[in-house]
């Protein structure tokens, strides 16, 4: 017979595995289902994030970051350093060192709270029941009280570049490269594109990347886009716009690429390729026929904004669902899941306030409404900028590329939006996301007494600069 379960949750990624935990904290008996297997041939909890998404690229970005600062940005410090050597095999190793020890981590988490991890696949059937395939064959259903899919996201593949695994990868196969190519193309300028080819490009390799679209970036506010596009060039990112990839061919160790630009038919050859051309929605055997949970025509799971589904009891989140694919918002939404299971109906996610971020370096992060969004909601809007090339902190530490820029209602004097390029951005957003959720006014934040020398200090003086206050900077006077 079955064991009983008050919820079961499909997928343990960040959005499923914090949904289980925070469920059992709250007296649920709580069951979560998990099929990935890790690199070390062991089942493994974490999803995408954890094994082969968020965790192993920071590791890579990390580490090609102090290999290119050693090689070539010490001796503005005084240091010489000779003979800097790179090895690879010990870079990634460390990578797989750093994904084992979180994965595992949340195995020890999920056997504290008393959940149990099925290892294999479910699938939601008519009913709300839940069948599960174990990695051993055994088959087991479960009618649960609740269920929460947390499926997660898996990359987009393309015809024009189908995935062999050796010459043209995802984004997956492109934390292994035993070696860094000699050149390197990266299909797609977005995320995951620009932190994989910063990687690569740190380590050595000459990096083209190839994006379909005219404008570099557009989810990013424009000033903030312009700045990347030209820091990221400054390193050597080739980045070509409007460059739509036609086909691919694998000759021997290289691959063909095949593309169109202004300039008509156009041939590039690199030693790899990444595909980083986006991600879909995990839910291919997720849902019977008749489970009863629509989907759209982009292959999301129908939610409303507390994540039910229209089958009662049944909820989805994280990459399943509308919204960014981005563990941190999977992570908040299955923490709300869990407590309105338990009772907790004012749980809420502010969608507003979603951040995003950019690993490279410098590091872009932004947080509500750009200019142009402003505008085209028909606000009235102020702006306040500060570049971190007269910030005490980021000079002494000879880090000081990029900008923040505050978007604000001028109306009301809220902030409407935060975005920066430069160093330490992703953490130095979170000041304007506090901002927002608590609706303070510019002014709030120009009242503030921020440390110094600090990089915060960029964040108060673009603060000011919306008012004509900056002081570290020759504004114009206003009344």
């Amino acid at each position: 017979m079955s064991k009983s379960y008050d919820l079961v949750v499909i997928g343990g990624g960040p959005g499923g595995y914090e949904a289980a935990i925070r469920a059992a904290q709250l007296g649920l008996k709580v069951a979560c289902i998990e099929k990935r297997i890790g690199k070390e041939g062991q089942p493994a909890l974490g999803g995408t994030c954890l094994n082969v998404g968020c965790i192993p690229s920071k590791a890579l970005l990390d580490s090609s970051y102090r290999y290119i600062e050693t090689k070539d940005h010490l001796a503005v410090h005084g240091i010489s350093v000779k003979d800097v050597s790179l090895d690879v095999s010990a870079m990634l190793a460390r990578k797989d060192q750093v994904v084992k020890q979180l994965t595992g981590g949340i195995a020890q988490l999920f056997k504290g709270n008393g959940i149990d991890w099925l290892q294999g696949t479910g699938k939601l059937l008519a009913g709300r029941q839940v069948q599960f395939i174990g990695l051993d064959g055994s088959t087991e259903t479960y009618a649960p009280e609740h269920v929460i899919l947390a499926a997660g996201s898996e990359p987009v593949q393309i015809p024009v570049a189908a995935i062999d695994g050796q010459r043209i990868v995802d984004s997956t196969g492109a934390l292994d490269f035993a070696a860094v190519p000699k050149r390197l193309g990266v299909i797609g300028s977005g995320v995951i594109g620009l932190e994989l080819g910063s990687v690569w490009r740190r380590l050595g390799a000459d990096v083209v990347v190839l994006e379909a679209l005219e404008n570099f970036m557009p989810f990013l506010d424009r000033q903030i886009a312009k700045e990347t596009q030209k820091i990221l060039g400054q390193q050597g990112l080739d980045i070509r716009l409007k460059a739509r990839v036609t086909a691919t061919r694998v000759q021997g160790d290289q691959v063909e690429v095949s593309y169109t630009d202004d300039q008509g038919e156009q041939k590039e050859t690199f030693d790899r390729l990444i595909v980083a051309v986006g991600r879909r929605p995990y839910t291919d055997g997720l849902l019977a026929a008749d489970s009863g949970v629509a989907l759209d025509e982009r292959r999301f799971i129908h939610v409303d904004s507390q994540c039910r589904t229209a089958v009662p009891g049944v909820y989805a989140i994280g990459d399943l669902v509308r919204g960014p694919m981005l563990a941190h918002k999977a992570m908040e939404e299955g923490v709300m899941v869990a407590e309105i299971i338990a009772g907790h109906t004012a749980s809420q996610v502010n969608y507003d306030t979603i951040i995003g971020v950019i690993y490279t370096h410098p590091e872009v992060a932004w947080v509500g409404l750009s200019e142009d969004q402003a505008q085209a909601q028909g606000l009235t809007v102020k702006i306040g900028t500060f570049a971190f090339a007269v910030n005490g902190r980021a000079l002494a530490s000879n880090d000081a590329q990029g900008l923040a820029k505050f978007v604000v209602d001028a109306t009301t004097d809220r902030v409407l939006g935060l975005h920066i390029v430069g160093p330490s951005a992703g953490d130095l957003v979170h000041q304007g996301m506090i901002a927002m959720e608590f609706g303070a006014s510019i002014e709030d934040l120009q009242l503030m007494m921020f440390a110094h020398p600090t990089l915060s200090e960029v964040i108060h003086e673009a603060a000011l600069s919306a008012d004509g206050r900056a002081i570290h900077a020759v504004q114009r006077k206003r009344k």
